[in-house]
C-alpha cells in the first residue's frame, strides 16, 4: 500500500519494532510501557496478483510466523486479511501447522485483527458488501477456531468512513484503530492529544453502538524505516520482499544490520526516543508501538532474533530509559488502555474524509479512478445479492429439485470470495497496477442467451427477477434485430412496450417492458414476432419517433432561455432549450416548483511533470485550475414514445470534429392507469458515455441550478447514512480537497426544494459553485513521477465508461419519502435472463410465483442466504466439537438462513418512515416453510447477541443526553422492533419438509 507522501523517499523501507522481554511482564512505575505488535501489511492485490503476493512472500510469512512463535513463549502476532491466511490454511499448511496454529490462538499469542477477508476501502464501497466480506472472514474464522475479533485494524484506507465504527460496533468489536487521516488535522490532534476518543459514528444508534477509536500517530502503522547509524531499512532485518521468487539463499535486499554488542546500545537508544516521542501524543503511559509495515515477516527467524535481545536490553535498563517493552497483540494493547481509569471525549458521526497527506496531496482522486471497474464489482455485488435469495428460495421450496445444491451452493461462494476480494482498499478504488483489460460492464442484467433445443418449436422470453422485498414497477429493457414484435405476460395478456432505436447499435433495438414485479419473485414475458405490425402496436407495443434537433452552439447565450420546448409526464417537466441544446429548467408538476437545470461536460486539466509542480495519479486529484469546458457543440435528439421519453445530447468539441466525446441519455416515463408510477415517474434516468478522453484530462458532469445551497453539499457514506459537507477555502488545492466519495447518493437543497443524485457504482463530487453538484466521471491520466512509473500507477485508462444515474427533484418531503428506496432499486435493477426456451420448458400458463416476502417501504432486506456453514450456533457446543477434532465432512449446511435487515431511515428523517418498524419473520418467510426458530445474532452471525457485552468505555455525559438504545428482547420468539438506522441479523431455522 502507497506510504503517505512525506514518507515516500522511504516507502520500501519497514518500519521498527518492539516487543517484551523475555519474562518481564511488569512496567517500571512512573514510567511508559510499550506494546510492540509484529504484524505484516499484506495487500491483496495492489501492483501484485494475489498469486504473485503468495508465491514471493505471503505463505512464507505464515509458515514462518509459526514456527517462530513455537521457539519463543514470549513472541506474539497479529494476522489482519483472511484472504492471504485461508489460501495458506487450505493450500499450504501441514497437519502440524494446523495443530501449531490452533494452540497459538488458544494462547493468545496469534491474534486475528479485523478477521475479514480484506481490509476493505472506506471511501467507495458499499456497505453491504463491506458486510459481505467481514462475514466471509468471520464465518471462516470461527467455524476453524471458535473465535471472534474483537479489535480493528484499518491502518491503511484512505480516509476513514463514519459508517466503519457502526460496522464494527455491531460485529461485537470493542475498539477500532485507524491511520489515515488529514495531515493537518493529525497534527493538531497529537499535539491536542485527541487520537483516541469514543465514536458515535451513527447519530441514529448513537451511544448504543458506540465504540473507542484509536488514531494512529504521524509514523502510522511502520516503524521509522530510518536509524541514524546506518543508512539500511531501520528495524527491518530481513529486508525486502523480492519478486517474483524469493531469493534462493535466503539472502533479501536491504537487510538491517544486526543486532550485535556494537550496535544493541545504538537500536536502544533509537527505539526508546521513538516510543517516548509517540507517548507525548497521547493520555495514557501505554505506548502502541507496530512492528512491521508493508510485506513483512516473509523470514520471520531472523526478525525475532533480532529484536528478542533489543526488548531484552532495553527491560534489563528500564529505570535508565523510563520505558519497558514487550511483545503484543492489539487486544493486549487496547485491555491495557481501557483497564486505565480515564474519560473520554466523544466524537460525533461525522467522518475523517476526505484525507491529504500535504497541501498538493489530496486523495480525492480514488473516488473515481477506474470507473469502469467500480462498475463491476457493483454489478457482480448486485448479482450476488440476487443469486443469494434465489438460492435461498429453490433450497426451500424445491427439497428434492434436480439442482445440485452443493454444486450450487459452491458457485455462489467462489462470487461470495470475488465480490469480497475487490472491495479491498486497493482493489475497487482503481489504486492497482492493471494486469489485464477489463470490459466495461458486465451484461446489464443479462445473461448470455440460451440457443434452445435445435429443431424444438421456441419463442423468445424474458424471465425478469426481482431480488428486493418490495413489489416494483420498473422497465426492463432487452435487445432485439426487429421491430415487429408484441410482449404478453404468463396468461397470454398484452404488457404495454416501447420499441425505439438502440444507443448501441444501428442495426438494432431496445424494448422497453413495463414490469410490476413482487418481491423476491420472477415473471415471464413472451416476445412474439406478428404480421399483424399496426394493430398489434396499436393494442400494446408502440414504436417511438425520433425527433432530430442538429448540432447547436454551447455558447448561444445571447439567445438562451427564448426558445424553449418541453419534454414531460405526470411528474416532471423538462424544458429544453432549442439555441445551445442544453437542459433549460425542471419542474416538479405536483408541487408546481420550477428549478433552472443546466448540465455541461467539463475538465479539470492536470499537469505531468513534477519538474512543473504536483501531478495527479490513481490517488491524488491535483487540478491545474478551474475546469474548463470540454465541448462546444451539442447535438439533440428526442425521441418521444407513450411509454418512454429519451432526450439524447451529443457533445462535441467543434463543429468540425466527426465524433463526439461525450453523450447524455435522459429518460422520463409515462405510466398507464393502474400500475403504481410512485418511483418510476418521479425520477429521470440518465446515462453518460465518457471517453476516450484526452491524455491528462479528469472529466466531470456540473449540474448547475438556481438553488440556493450555500455551497452545502450532502453525500453519502458507504450508502448507509448521509454527511453534511461545507465548501472550505485552503491556501492551496481547494478545488480538490473540497471532493468527496458519493457511493449511492448526493445532494444540494436549499430552504424547500432538493436535488438527489443517485449512481449504482463510485464517484468523486463535489459543490464547487453555489447551487452546483459535479461529478467526475472518468480520469486519464500520465506523469513521470519515477514511483508511479515503476508500478504502473499513472492512469492512462483510454476506456468508455457509462455510468447510470438518477436525478429526482422537488420539495424536500417527496425526495425523503422517495430517495432511499429509489437508491435501493437502482442498485438491485431486476436481473433480467433474455433467451429461448422450447414450448415444452415454458410454466403452464397463468403461473406467477405467490406468497413473496414482502417488507415496508423503509425497511430493506440486506440478505437472504444459505451461507453452508458447519459450525453450531451454541458457542458452548461448537467449542467442544472443535476440542474434540470433530469437524463436519456431510457437506454445507443448508438448513440455516442467514437474514439480515436494515432500516433505511435516520431519527427524525421523515414523520411516518423513521418510525420503529415491527418485524414478523414468521409471517414475512411463509413462502419458504415454516419457522421453527429464529435467534438474532451479531452483523456476520458469529455471536448471539443475548452473550455479546462490548465494552463500555467511560465517557463524559453531556446533561440532557438521552440515546436510544436497541431493546434485545423480542416481542416474541420471532417477533422484532426496527428502530431508525438499526441493521439486525438473524438465523432462521425452517421445519423439516
Amino acid at each position: 500500500m502507497r506510504l503517505p507522501a512525506w514518507l515516500l523517499p522511504l516507502w520500501l523501507l519497514p518500519l521498527w519494532l518492539l516487543s517484551r522481554a523475555t519474562g518481564l511482564r511488569g512496567r517500571t512505575p512512573g514510567g511508559l510501557r510499550a506494546f510492540v505488535v509484529p504484524h505484516s501489511h499484506m495487500d491483496v492485490g495492489w501492483v501484485y496478483t494475489v498469486q504473485e503476493s503468495m508465491h514471493a512472500y505471503a505463505a512464507n510469512v505464515y509458515t514462518s510466523v509459526t514456527e517462530e512463535l513455537n521457539r519463543g513463549k514470549q513472541r506474539k502476532f497479529i494476522a489482519v486479511e483472511q484472504e492471504f491466511f485461508r489460501l495458506w490454511w487450505s493450500r499450504v499448511a501441514t497437519d502440524t501447522q494446523k495443530h501449531q496454529v490452533h494452540q497459538l490462538v488458544k494462547e493468545g499469542r496469534l491474534e486475528f485483527i479485523i478477521g475479514g477477508q480484506v481490509m476493505h476501502d472506506e471511501a467507495v464501497t458499499h456497505i453491504d458488501d463491506q458486510i459481505l466480506q467481514l462475514t466471509e472472514g468471520h464465518g471462516f474464522l470461527y467455524e476453524t477456531f471458535g473465535i471472534r475479533p474483537e479489535f480493528s485494524w484499518h491502518v491503511d484506507p484512505f480516509g476513514a468512513s463514519a459508517a466503519t465504527p457502526t460496522l464494527f460496533a455491531l460485529a461485537g468489536f470493542n475498539a477500532h484503530l485507524i491511520s489515515r487521516i488529514d495531515y493537518d488535522l493529525k497534527e493538531d490532534m497529537q499535539k491536542a492529544k485527541e487520537l483516541q476518543f469514543v465514536w458515535r459514528g451513527s447519530p441514529s444508534l448513537a451511544e448504543s453502538q458506540e465504540i473507542f477509536t484509536h488514531v494512529m500517530d504521524q509514523y502510522s502503522y511502520c516503524t521509522p524505516s530510518h536509524v541514524p547509524f546506518s543508512n539500511r531499512s531501520g528495524f527491518y532485518w530481513n529486508g525486502v520482499a523480492l519478486f517474483p521468487n524469493p531469493p534462493g539463499d535466503g539472502v533479501y535486499p536491504n537487510m538491517s544490520v544486526p543486532v550485535t554488542d556494537a550496535s544493541l546500545s545504538l537500536y536502544a537508544q533509537t527505539m526508546v526516543a521513538n516510543i517516548k516521542e509517540r507517548a507525548a501524543w497521547f493520555r495514557t503511559q501505554d505506548v502502541l508501538w507496530p512492528w512491521g509495515c508493508d510485506k513483512q515477516f516473509f523470514n520471520s527467524s531472523v526478525q525475532f532474533a533480532n529484536m528478542d535481545p533489543l526488548l531484552a536490553y532495553i527491560n534489563n535498563h528500564s529505570e535508565e530509559f523510563g520505558v519497558t517493552v514487550e511483545y503484543a497483540t492489539v487486544g493486549d494493547y487496547f485491555h491495557a488502555v481501557y483497564d486505565r481509569d480515564v474519560t473520554w471525549s466523544i466524537r460525533n458521526q461525522q467522518d475523517f474524509l476526505p484525507y491529504s497527506t500535504g497541501p498538493f496531496q489530496s486523495w480525492t482522486g480514488f473516488y473515481t479512478s477506474r470507473s469502469s471497474l467500480k462498475g463491476i464489482a457493483r454489478r457482480a455485488s448486485s448479482h450476488l445479492y440476487a443469486g443469494e435469495s434465489m438460492f435461498t428460495q429453490y433450497v426451500r421450496k424445491n427439497p428434492q429439485g434436480p439442482l445440485s445444491k452443493p454444486e450450487s451452493l459452491e458457485q455462489l461462494q467462489k462470487l461470495r470470495w470475488a465480490v469480497s476480494e475487490v472491495q479491498h482498499h486497493d482493489g475497487i478504488t482503481g489504486t492497482e497496477s492493471p494486469k489485464a483489460k477489463k470490459k466495461e460492464e458486465l451484461q446489464a442484467g443479462v445473461s448470455d442467451r440460451d440457443s434452445g433445443t435445435p429443431g424444438s418449436e421456441v419463442e423468445p422470453c424474458a424471465v425478469v427477477y426481482n431480488p428486493l422485498a418490495w413489489t416494483i414497477t420498473t422497465f426492463v429493457t432487452v435487445t432485439i434485430h426487429s421491430p415487429g414484435v408484441i410482449v404478453l405476460d404468463e396468461f397470454g395478456h398484452p404488457v404495454p412496450a416501447q420499441i425505439q432505436n438502440s444507443t448501441v447499435s444501428q442495426s438494432t433495438y431496445d424494448l422497453y417492458i413495463l414490469a410490476t414485479i413482487e418481491g423476491l419473485s420472477y415473471r415471464r414475458y413472451y416476445i412474439k414476432t406478428t404480421n399483424k405490425f399496426k394493430e398489434a402496436h396499436q393494442e400494446s407495443t408502440s414504436v417511438a419517433r425520433v425527433f432530430h434537433f442538429g448540432r447547436k452552439s454551447e455558447k448561444s447565450s445571447h439567445y438562451s432561455g427564448k426558445r424553449l420546448f418541453p419534454v414531460t409526464n405526470k411528474c416532471y417537466s423538462i424544458l429544453m432549450d432549442q439555441d445551445t441544446n442544453l437542459m433549460h429548467s425542471i419542474t416538479e408538476r405536483e408541487s408546481n416548483q420550477t428549478v433552472q437545470v443546466t448540465q455541461q461536460f467539463l475538465e479539470y486539466k492536470v499537469n505531468a511533470d513534477l519538474e512543473y509542480g504536483p501531478i495527479s495519479d490513481n490517488y491524488l486529484f491535483t487540478p491545474d485550475g478551474s475546469a474548463v469546458q470540454a465541448s462546444d457543440v451539442v447535438g439533440l435528439e428526442i425521441v418521444a414514445g407513450k411509454l418512454v421519453t429519451e432526450i439524447r445530447q451529443y457533445f462535441y468539441r467543434n463543429f468540425t470534429v466527426k465524433d463526439y466525446t461525450y453523450a447524455a441519455y435522459s429518460r422520463i416515463y409515462n405510466i398507464p392507469e393502474g400500475y403504481d408510477a410512485k418511483l418510476l415517474c418521479h425520477r429521470i434516468e440518465q446515462e453518460y458515455r465518457v471517453g476516450p478522453l484526452e491524455l491528462n484530462r479528469e472529466a466531470v458532469l456540473r449540474t448547475s441550478t438556481d438553488l440556493n445551497s450555500h455551497q452545502v453539499l450532502y453525500t453519502d457514506n458507504n450508502g448507509y447514512q448521509m454527511q453534511r459537507r461545507t465548501y472550505k477555502a485552503y491556501v492551496n488545492n481547494t478545488v480538490a480537497r473540497n471532493y468527496y466519495p458519493m457511493v449511492q447518493t448526493a445532494f444540494i437543497e436549499d430552504n424547500s426544494t432538493r436535488l438527489v443524485l443517485l449512481s449504482e457504482r463510485s464517484h468523486g463530487v463535489s459543490s464547487q459553485g453555489n447551487g452546483q453538484i459535479e461529478v467526475m466521471l472518468h480520469r486519464r491520466l500520465w506523469n513521470n513521477f519515477e514511483w508511479d512509473q515503476n508500478y504502473n500507477l499513472t492512469l492512462n485508462d483510454t476506456s468508455v465508461v457509462r455510468p447510470t444515474f438518477w436525478l429526482l427533484l422537488g420539495p424536500k418531503p417527496i425526495t425523503t419519502a422517495l430517495y432511499h428506496m429509489s437508491r435501493m432499486a437502482l442498485e438491485h435493477r431486476p436481473v433480467v435472463i433474455f433467451g429461448e426456451l422450447t414450448i415444452n420448458d415454458q410454466m403452464p400458463p397463468g403461473y406467477v410465483q405467490k406468497d413473496a416476502p414482502a417488507l415496508p417501504s423503509n425497511l430493506h432486506l440486506q440478505i437472504l442466504s444459505v451461507p453452508g456453514w458447519q459450525y453450531s450456533s451454541n458457542h458452548t457446543k461448537h467449542l467442544q466439537s472443535l476440542q474434540k477434532g470433530h469437524r463436519k465432512e456431510s457437506g454445507p449446511d443448508l438448513n440455516r438462513v442467514l437474514l439480515r435487515i436494515c432500516h433505511l431511515y435516520e431519527a427524525g428523517e421523515d414523520p411516518d418512515l423513521s418510525q420503529p418498524v415491527t418485524v414478523n419473520l414468521k409471517s414475512l418467510l411463509q413462502s419458504l416453510g415454516t419457522v421453527a426458530s429464529v435467534e438474532e445474532r451479531s452483523l456476520t452471525g458469529t455471536w448471539d447477541v443475548k452473550d455479546l457485552n462490548r465494552w463500555k468505555w467511560k465517557t463524559a455525559r453531556l446533561e440532557g443526553q438521552d440515546f436510544h438504545r436497541s431493546s434485545r428482547t423480542p416481542l416474541g420468539n420471532s417477533t422484532f422492533i426496527l428502530h431508525p438506522k438499526e441493521i439486525k441479523t438473524f438465523f432462521v431455522y425452517f421445519q423439516e419438509q
